[in-house]
C-alpha cells in the first residue's frame, strides 16, 4: 500500500513493550542510490536526544504513528557503520529540482509515495511552476522514469507531450 510521506513525519514511535511513546520521527534517511528509506531519524521522549530507527525494527505501520518492540531498538548514528555514507549524503528530497533528461525544468518536488511494505520511493509528486500549474497542474513522477539522482537535483525521462484532439466536424445526419 503507497502512503504519502506526511504518514511518517511528526508521528510518534511507540513502544509494545510499554504501550508508550517512545519517539518521534523527525526525517528519513533515503538511501539515493535506489530511493529506499533506510531508516529514520527521531526524537528521544526521554533525553531529547537525535536516535535512528532502522526500518527492519519496525513492527507495523498505523495511522497513530510506528510501532517498534522496545525503546532498545534505537540508536545512535554514529554506531550504525553501515549507514554512515547514506547518512554523510543525507540526501532531503523535498525541494528538489526535477528536470528531464534535455535539462527542461518540471519543477520541484513537494511530496511522494512511499510503498509501507518494502518503504521504497515509488512516486514522486512534482509541483509545477506558477504559470505550468494554471494548465496543468501538479506531475507524478514513477520510480521507473528516474534516470538519475544528484545532490541538487532529479533527472527524469521526457514525459510524453500531450497533443490537442482534432475533432473533425461532420455534416449533420440526415434522413
Amino acid at each position: 500500500m503507497l502512503q504519502l510521506s506526511t504518514t511518517f513525519i511528526d508521528k510518534p514511535i511507540m513502544s509494545l513493550r510499554t504501550g508508550a511513546k517512545v519517539a518521534t520521527v523527525v526525517s528519513p534517511l533515503i538511501n539515493p542510490n535506489n530511493l529506499k528509506i533506510e531508516a529514520f531519524y527521531c526524537q528521544d521522549t526521554r533525553s531529547r536526544q537525535q536516535l535512528v530507527l532502522l526500518t527492519q525494527d519496525i513492527r507495523d505501520i498505523i495511522s497513530q504513528g510506528l510501532v517498534i518492540n522496545d525503546h532498545d531498538v534505537l540508536s545512535e548514528p554514529e554506531d550504525l557503520v553501515r549507514l554512515r555514507k547514506v547518512m554523510e549524503i543525507d540526501l532531503q528530497i523535498m525541494g528538489m529540482s526535477v528536470v528531464t533528461v534535455n535539462k527542461r525544468k518540471i519543477g520541484k518536488i513537494n511530496d511522494y509515495a512511499v510503498d509501507t511494505l518494502t518503504l521504497y520511493i515509488q512516486k514522486l509528486y512534482v509541483a509545477q511552476p506558477l504559470m505550468k500549474s494554471l494548465s496543468g497542474g501538479q506531475l507524478s513522477v514513477d520510480r521507473n522514469q528516474i534516470v538519475e539522482i544528484t545532490s541538487r537535483k532529479i533527472v527524469v525521462q521526457e514525459p510524453l507531450q500531450p497533443t490537442k484532439a482534432r475533432i473533425q466536424a461532420t455534416a449533420p445526419a440526415t434522413s
